[in-house]
């Protein structure tokens, strides 16, 4: 395990070794996750993220009540030979693939992140038969933790009790490569990598996380844009000549626009952080929406091919849906590439008390509302 200080303590030179380190080892690949966090007055936290890969994913809203038995992947991939483990907590989110998992969601005690692509750097534990009991797949991570744990801390306390596979997932044919984001309701924030086979856990102060390359390497390279800001500059003086800025928005000239993971984990650091203070959760709820719109990709300009990147089929990468946790007021929406209407859960609604996992399609049409008459 490891903590990042932060790219503050590192110089320009640093900054460069650490870049070309990493790329040399991680091919930037497509998936194109982004998510954060945002801080309200009244003291909620509402954590967003947005879903991008080539092959649908097609997900649905699943609800898991506690105390239910789970029985994870073994490293062969044998399905139910890994840890079994019996819920503490009740949690709701997006699942994948038609599987009885979380990629994102929250559990009832406003402990809320998500699985993040993670290409080219991702290697998880080697398990011993002997252990096999005693691991997970890398895609169970997030059921795993939702269900059993409150708060950030219990989190980083615990998890290095157990093993994460490189089982492999049948749909992917390997290793599914994932790192995962976390917030609790106190709004603290931890990434989790594993890399070479090495556990990571990182205290994460900007609450941002995207793709490939790890943590530390995206920390670094904000300060390669510390001239960001959202004040417009002032005009210069040149003799008699005035130079300003022919529109606004000049504060921000050189913010990086692609869709590569470290051009949208510096966009998204810096659309949180040039926020103004935000007086209520629900308002801040709003206000993430409108930041993940600004990482909505559209049809055609991220095209995958067959056993490339976005999983491994040819197509078109969109944003396949987006979702919104408010972790005070305990609701998790979430919407979808043919539908913006956000579909909400609502945990004081849910029965947590279920005997059996619930699946909820949302494949539901979008409808207009016609004020015409």
């Amino acid at each position: 395990m490891s903590n990042f200080p932060g790219s503050r303590l590192l110089g320009r030179g640093a900054i460069a070794a650490l870049m070309s380190t990493s790329l040399a080892f991680s091919p930037i690949a497509a998936q194109a996750c982004t998510s954060f966090l945002l801080s309200a007055k009244d003291g909620g936290k509402v954590y967003g993220r947005t879903l991008e890969f080539g092959l649908p994913l097609n997900s649905q809203l699943i609800v898991i009540p506690r105390n239910l038995t789970i029985k994870g992947t073994a490293p062969d991939g044998t399905a139910d030979g890994g840890l079994a483990w019996t819920g503490k907590y009740g949690a709701a989110g997006a699942n994948g693939l038609g599987l009885p998992v979380l990629i994102d969601g929250m559990n009832e005690k406003g402990l809320a992140g998500g699985l993040l692509f993670f290409p080219g750097l991702a290697k998880f534990q080697d398990v011993p038969p002997a252990e096999a009991g005693n691991s997970i797949a890398s895609f169970e991570m997030l059921t795993y933790i939702l269900t059993s744990f409150a708060t950030v801390a219990e989190v980083r306390a615990n998890l290095p009790k157990i093993k994460v596979s490189n089982a492999p997932q049948a749909t992917f044919q390997g290793l599914v490569p994932l790192h995962v984001t976390l917030h609790d309701a106190g709004g603290n924030s931890l990434v989790i990598e594993y890399v070479d086979g090495h556990l990571n856990m990182y205290d994460n102060p900007t609450g941002v996380l995207t793709n490939a390359p790890a943590l530390p390497w995206h920390l670094a390279n904000l300060g390669l844009y510390g001239n960001l800001s959202g004040k417009e500059p002032a005009p210069r003086k040149v003799g008699d000549l005035t130079i300003a800025a022919p529109s606004t928005g000049a504060g921000l000239h050189g913010m990086p626009g692609d869709s590569l993971s470290p051009s949208r984990f510096v966009r998204a650091f810096n659309f949180v952080q040039n926020l103004p203070d935000i007086p209520t959760t629900a308002q801040a709820s709003t206000a993430a929406r409108h930041i993940l719109n600004n990482f909505d990709i559209p049809p055609g300009s991220v095209v995958t091919v067959a056993g490339g990147a976005g999983g491994g089929v040819a197509g078109f990468e969109i944003t396949e849906w987006s979702g919104i946790a408010d972790l005070k007021n305990m609701t998790y929406s979430i919407w979808n590439y043919a539908n913006p209407t956000a579909r909400k859960l609502d945990f004081s609604k849910l029965d947590l008390d279920a005997k059996a996992v619930r699946l909820i399609p949302i494949n539901q049409p979008a409808a207009d509302i016609d004020l015409s008459q």
